[in-house]
């Protein structure tokens, strides 16, 4: 089997952090997988080595503290990195006003200091060696700020850091195009995964992972890593593994860029009268 480096993958004891961790092993690269929980890591990780035969570190590491931070900080910045796929993250959903101040904190943190810090560690000698890449895992909910669905959870803060995922990974893809740095994002809707076992940053409890029910309208996180790596090898930027139609991300581009046009000198039309009827 052909060695493609060596992938840092974070948020690896579960769900689709697990599948990038089998997948990639699969492809044949070395790994480096980080989470709190231990047990989890050294057992997925003895799996995997002895399966796929190829070489796996486990970093038991919180990226909500700075020293957690620190530790795959150092490891990223080896040689053989070849790809960081930023996985770790939180949900906080609630109302905003009924969520503690303190997961608040802990969703920014995880969904956006923790990519920002990695990458800005990992990416310099990616670009260095001229290889390399970084997957930004986000959500579906990044697109939902117009929508109203009470089957949806209360996600403002959520959403908006899985916002800022996709922007900044688009922008990112732009300034490393060329360089044989390439980046991507992926936006899986409803997933199978513990992640909807709990709001705040304390880990799920292998009890209560155990009790996990079938989820029918959810995606096997299996399947949301597949299509992220095949987007991968395609040089897809943006993965929306249940997208039908990928043309719909063509129409937000273009109304995006519509939205844009309102950056000008002159103010419009329907802000020139008091009436409130010109929308």
């Amino acid at each position: 089997m052909v060695n493609n480096g060596t992938a840092v993958v974070t948020g690896a004891s579960a769900g689709i952090g697990e599948q990038y961790a089998r997948q990639l092993a699969d492809r044949g690269y070395d790994l480096v997988l980080v989470a709190r929980r231990e047990h989890r890591l050294r057992r997925l990780a003895d799996e995997l080595a002895t399966r796929c035969a190829v070489r796996v570190e486990t970093c038991c590491a919180d990226l909500g503290g700075p020293d957690g931070l620190a530790a795959v900080e150092r490891r990223l910045v080896a040689s053989d990195v070849t790809l960081l796929v930023n996985n770790a993250g939180i949900n906080g959903y609630g109302r905003f006003v009924d969520v503690a101040p303190d997961v608040l904190d802990a969703v920014v943190t995880l969904n956006v200091d923790a990519p920002l810090r990695l990458a800005r560690v990992g990416l310099p000698g990616m670009l260095e060696r001229g290889a390399g890449a970084i997957i930004n895992v986000a959500s579906l909910l990044a697109f939902s700020g117009a929508v109203t669905d009470a089957r949806l959870p209360e996600r403002a803060t959520y959403a908006a850091t899985k916002s800022f995922l996709v922007t900044w990974s688009r922008l990112l893809a732009a300034e490393t195009a060329g360089t044989g740095v390439t980046v991507q994002v992926v936006c899986p809707g409803y997933t199978a995964s513990e992640f909807h076992l709990s709001t705040t940053a304390a880990p799920v409890s292998d009890q209560a992972a155990a009790t996990l029910a079938d989820q029918p309208r959810a995606m096997p996180a299996e399947d949301v890593v597949r299509a992220s790596l095949l987007a991968l090898d395609r040089g897809e930027l943006v993965c929306v593994p249940g997208l039908a139609d990928p043309s719909a991300l063509d129409a937000l581009a273009a109304a995006e860029a519509l939205v844009r046009s309102g950056s000008r000198r002159e103010l419009a039309d329907r802000y020139r009268s008091q009436g409130t009827g010109n929308r």
